[in-house]
């Protein structure tokens, strides 16, 4: 299904509702020649800021041709889109049309956010996804809710020159490595501002799932803190990962105010040269060649693993899902209308070739040419890439995983308690949604991580 020499980006995150960017892109004749009564206006959000451009020349094209009066709005939002979405529904101000994730579909299903699209599949469509459609993916209870589009690599994105200045000959292998290097990159460029790590961590959980997840992926873990064998979660892998950060954290190896630090402020940071590496989606070419144009010298490399050796695979993530409908939308009809148009093969072909995501859509990637964007090469799909099993996702007592390890990150304690408890919350959360049928898990003892490379 995957091209070797493929290639991916696609979806960062922004900010809350309020530091969202609501931008109304208007039929270029409206007020013309159509009543305002007669449009059909579909509200689009998404957490997408890589591709906003592209998108928002679709958007104004679709405006301009159909044959609808079908009128979208885009919105960007940012970092706590999920909440953002949570308040939207409770409120009765949901959107039409939602960028999907494959983190957050499961979550949207259960809390009947979105609409089936069984029914507005035409033979065609049918034939031209039919192998790429997941269950737990796409499809939840034998009912579709998604199209797929495009995956996501992770990797460590690092500054070749401040690598060089501290005589690191290569990106780190093993965290510990990772650790040395930001040390020295931080020793030999402090003065100037210059710091060896950087995470977004206003969002913990942002900042942790697009790098210890990685680490822990290479390492042979499910990178979410579930243990496929068993069938129950286990955070002392994770709890191992978070000792380096800590360590970089408390030698001040870390940008400081990295607590308060957002994405794409941490992106301009790096782009400036005051970064000398972190971890993060294969968005970051698109981000340095649009959004934050630089000049320093930098790549992307598989991220380090907790010993150095590569026990499992990297984890392409957000594979297979792009936009879904409101349940609560009163114009579900012109709502598949743009979705059917934003999956034309014009638009998933040049999509991928202008280096926003590569399409896993087997009749687009056997055409689309590979785009070329300075840094991508460093997120090409290759054997140490693959799609895991997916983890159930479950909303335990008190803190997330997230939130407890960063707050040990920072203020420190007892580590083997905090891991105890993770398990114990996540495990219990996990039991009743098993009991309740929301969530179904089948424990593989014989499941082997190494195995995945190559595929």
């Amino acid at each position: 299904m995957w091209k070797k020499s493929a290639i991916i980006g696609l979806g960062a995150a922004l900010a809350l509702t309020g530091c969202s960017s609501s931008e109304p892109i208007k039929n270029a004749e409206a007020g013309s020649s159509a009543a305002p009564a007669q449009k059909k206006v579909i509200k689009y959000w998404t957490d997408d800021r890589h591709d906003q451009e592209y998108i928002k020349e679709l958007i104004t094209k679709f405006n301009a041709t159909n044959a609808d009066k079908i009128e979208v709005e885009l919105t960007v939002m940012s970092e706590n889109y999920n909440q953002s979405v949570d308040i939207a529904f409770a409120s009765n101000q949901a959107p039409d049309v939602l960028r999907l994730k494959s983190a957050n579909t499961g979550l949207f299903v259960k809390k009947g956010y979105l609409a089936p699209i069984d029914t507005y599949l035409t033979d065609d469509l049918k034939k031209k996804f039919s192998t790429v459609l997941i269950d737990d993916v796409n499809k939840f209870d034998g009912k579709l809710y998604s199209l797929p589009n495009t995956g996501l690599t992770l990797r460590l994105v690092y500054n070749k020159e401040l690598f060089d200045k501290a005589g690191i000959a290569n990106p780190p292998a093993s965290l510990q490595e990772m650790v040395d290097a930001a040390k020295k990159i931080t020793e030999i460029g402090k003065k100037d501002g210059v710091y060896g790590f950087a995470l977004n961590f206003k969002n913990p959980k942002g900042a942790f799932d697009r790098a210890a997840r990685e680490i822990l992926s290479l390492s042979g873990h499910q990178g979410l803190g579930f243990d496929l064998k068993t069938g129950k979660f286990d955070f002392a892998p994770y709890a191992e990962v978070i000792t380096y950060f800590k360590q970089m954290y408390d030698n001040g190896s870390i940008l400081p105010g990295a607590e308060t630090l957002d994405i794409d402020p941490m992106r301009a940071q790096f782009a400036a040269g005051k970064i000398g590496m972190y971890l993060s989606f294969s968005t970051e070419p698109g981000v340095y060649k649009d959004q934050f144009p630089t000049q320093i010298k930098w790549a992307g490399a598989l991220a380090p693993t907790l010993d150095g050796k590569i026990s499992g695979t990297s984890e392409i993530v957000s594979a297979g899902t792009w936009l879904g409908i409101s349940n609560h939308s009163a114009n579900k009809d012109a709502a598949w209308k743009f979705m059917e148009y934003m999956h034309g093969d014009e638009i998933l072909t040049t999509y991928h070739e202008k280096g926003f995501g590569i399409t896993i859509v087997p009749s687009i990637v056997e055409k689309a040419k590979q785009p070329e964007i300075p840094g991508m090469e460093g997120f090409l799909v290759g054997k140490m890439d693959s799609l895991w099993p997916v983890s159930p996702t479950v909303t335990p007592e008190g803190a997330n995983y997230a939130d407890a390890f960063f707050k040990y990150m920072l203020a420190g304690g007892d580590l083997k308690k905090i891991t105890e408890d993770l398990n114990s919350r996540y495990n219990t959360a996990l039991t009743k949604e098993i009991e309740k049928g929301s969530v179904k898990v089948t424990p593989d003892p014989t499941f082997d991580p190494s195995k995945l490379q190559g595929k």
